[in-house]
């Protein structure tokens, strides 16, 4: 393990004391807990949206507390569960008046304990809450039936429910609005990605898993859970095509439909080869008859130094399209109003 660590058991708080550091103007520890993370300035008067799970995902999930996105996460360890505990620390913080939403990704850990968390605030403080849990992996099982939420993985692709749900609710919506809006945008996205190389978490020591040098993993899990398939490493643009072809006979995307592209560095892929798939992407979405409303590149969701990427594709109607387009400002995530404005 070659790390820039001290004491492995210290990674996490050591992490969130540099993060609170460098931006006192973003987030803050609710009640001095380092591991619930809420926006500095909470903003009365509208529906709280709070996330959370383990660390080693950066920016995934804390990198998304701000304006215009998320007010509050709970902190876990390196690919472990926030407590229940964190998670109702963190939902009294935010509450505003209007309710808390609940973003989190299909995990058993995530789930058992936002659902304690959600239980507690309704019977002692009368907090009202709601969940919207996200399966965006189309590698991780088959797609659930509808108003299921099936077993799939939520990895990349989370990102579009935290900014179209985010923005409905910086608009003002209720709580079941924005509810409604976070179900929409998880039912229209989808993600795969390929793995290059493992990953170490700190306290294990050792690589997560083992790949040979000329070999890759299509649908490979963001803790390293199996993918769809292991081959000799092929070039960006048989893997682009491969990546991209899966997903969209999954939902499936058709001819006409606009969607907003991800293409998401898992932590140890260089920005130029991300923008070389990103290109390649477009071009077979353009073949496909598919227009391309926004497109974000770069490292949204990560697994520590793990080499590879992913790419998820959300498809938008004119409400998912506006709240998409709205200015966000987090300490990982800025956007202007789109053109500018």
């Amino acid at each position: 393990m070659k790390k820039l660590i001290n004491q492995p058991e210290d990674f996490i708080p050591e992490m969130l004391r540099g993060l609170y550091a460098a931006h006192p103007e973003y987030i803050a520890p609710a009640e001095g807990k380092p591991a619930c993370l809420v926006r500095s300035h909470k903003k009365e008067g509208k529906v709280a949206l709070v996330t959370g799970g383990g660390s080693g995902h950066l920016p995934l999930f804390l990198g998304y507390v701000g304006e215009g996105l998320l007010d509050g996460c709970a902190v876990g360890g390196v690919f472990q569960s926030p407590s229940a505990d964190d998670m109702l620390t963190v939902t009294r913080a935010v509450e505003a008046g209007r309710g808390v939403l609940y973003l989190l990704g299909n995990y058993n850990g995530d789930k058992y304990n936002f659902k304690m968390a959600g239980d507690m605030a309704d019977m002692e403080y009368d907090i009202q809450t709601m969940s919207v849990i996200v399966g965006d992996d189309v590698a991780s099982g088959p797609a659930p039936e509808e108003g299921e939420t099936g077993i799939r993985r939520g990895v990349a692709g989370i990102f579009f429910v935290y900014k179209c749900a985010g923005a409905a609710a910086w608009e003002g919506m209720e709580l079941a609005e924005v509810k409604a809006v976070a179900e929409k945008a998880a039912a229209n996205t989808r993600t795969l990605g390929v793995a290059l190389t493992p990953c170490t978490v700190p306290r294990v020591g050792r690589p997560s898993f083992s790949i040979a040098e000329d070999e890759m993993e299509i649908g490979m899990g963001i803790h390293g859970e199996p993918g769809l398939r292991r081959s000799k490493l092929l070039p960006a643009d048989q893997v682009a095509e491969e990546l991209v072809e899966r997903i969209l006979t999954d939902l499936p995307f058709r001819r006409g439909d606009t969607v907003a592209v991800l293409i998401n560095g898992l932590g140890g892929t260089p920005l130029e080869e991300q923008y070389l798939v990103c290109g390649k992407v477009h071009q077979l979405l353009g073949e496909s008859g598919i227009c391309v409303h926004r497109t974000y590149v770069g490292e949204y969701a990560t697994s520590l130094e793990m080499a590879g990427l992913s790419v998820s594709l959300c498809r938008l109607d004119s409400e998912l399209a506006r709240l998409l387009d709205r200015p966000a400002d987090t300490p990982f995530f800025h956007q202007l109003e789109k053109g500018g404005e």
